[in-house]
């Protein structure tokens, strides 16, 4: 009777492992499996340009999946408004080791997506609704939709979470405060006084005969603010430098404002840090030392929100995704399994 009972748990188990018996969702996901996307005849990289209606037209967005995971889809918002998904590249070198699904995605507006010029489209509320219409195509929903947000993508996926928590599995705001004033201040009280007072001088003329174009701008931010705040990288990556290369600077500035000290576009005045109670998915938000955002912001708003984490990053700036990436990523990584597994 032992070995027969021997025996059947072991036709037991050698069924149970028989694919299509067993839901395989994380990394022991065979490579077939996960990168199987359904193809029916050409396969395409898992690129797929979606179409999005907007109160002028409709247009078309690019988005790139990696890997089939029923349980955790992760959309990557990128910053700006208007850079790309480029510098969000480095997700690829870690969440398919996790077994996790994620899509690279450019905004409407940016380089591998349509670049319509009727300006009544760059608002915050426009593109709440066109996240909303990437979500539904990529057939994601409250069992297993994921958002991070990196910059201007953190805005983009509070506002989101505000209207359509519904469909939220959890929210991740990677290096973005809730209150633009908050954030313009932060940048003229805090991070231009770190400035060496010459280069602040020649940074505020510039500034102050709106010669934006002028080349000498940049030789001076790259060096004294950007590779301080924004990179902290000695070469920075290729992904981030294309993305650079490839940002729509009219959408930007019109968003955004022309100075990094402060912010004067159609954003000057978002704040939803007063709302932050309303939000109710797990959250996660990402500070850096470094960042031009207030990391003590951050930290406040992670106890805002009604279930949140906070993760800092001691060697981050506003990239801490690359430039402190073991403490970003593996952060980023144990928030999504905890809020997976239901220990969040």
């Amino acid at each position: 009777m032992r070995y027969f009972i021997l025996l059947l748990l072991l036709v037991v188990s050698i069924v149970s492992c028989k694919p299509g018996n067993k839901e395989r969702t994380g990394a022991d996901m065979p490579v077939a499996e996960y990168f199987n996307y359904g193809d029916s005849s050409v396969r395409l990289a898992g690129i797929k340009m979606i179409p999005v209606s907007t109160p002028v037209g409709s247009f078309k967005v690019w988005t790139k999946r990696f890997g089939n995971n029923p349980r955790i889809k992760i959309l990557l918002l990128h910053g700006g408004p208007a850079m790309t998904h480029e510098y969000m590249e480095c997700f690829e070198s870690f969440f398919p080791e996790q077994g996790f699904e994620f899509y690279e995605y450019d905004q409407l507006g940016s380089y591998y997506s349509d670049q319509p010029k009727d300006s009544s489209l760059w608002t915050t509320e426009r593109f709440v609704e066109e996240v909303e219409q990437v979500r539904t195509a990529l057939g994601m929903n409250k069992d297993n939709f994921y958002l991070l947000g990196n910059s201007w993508g953190g805005i983009l996926a509070m506002q989101y979470a505000l209207k359509y928590q519904e469909n939220l599995k959890g929210l991740l705001v990677c290096n973005m405060m809730a209150s633009c004033p908050e954030y313009g201040k932060y940048a003229n009280d805090v991070l231009a006084k770190q400035l060496k007072p010459e280069v602040l001088a020649e940074i505020k003329a510039i500034e102050a005969k709106a010669d934006f174009a002028n080349p000498h701008y940049m030789e001076l931010l790259i060096p004294n603010f950007y590779k301080e705040h924004l990179c902290r990288l000695e070469e920075w990556p290729d992904g981030f430098s294309r993305s650079m290369k490839h940002a729509n600077g009219e959408i930007y500035t019109m968003m955004q404002g022309p100075s990094e000290f402060g912010i004067a576009g159609r954003l000057a005045n978002w704040d939803v840090k007063n709302r932050l109670k309303e939000i109710k998915v797990p959250t996660l938000m990402v500070g850096a030392k470094h960042d031009t955002m207030d990391p003590k912001a951050m930290e406040e708003q992670s106890k805002l929100v009604q279930k949140g984490r906070y993760l800092y990053c001691p060697n981050g700036s506003h990239l801490a995704m690359w430039d402190d990436q073991k403490v970003f990523m593996e952060g980023v990584i144990q928030f999504i399994k905890d809020v997976d597994a239901g220990t969040f």
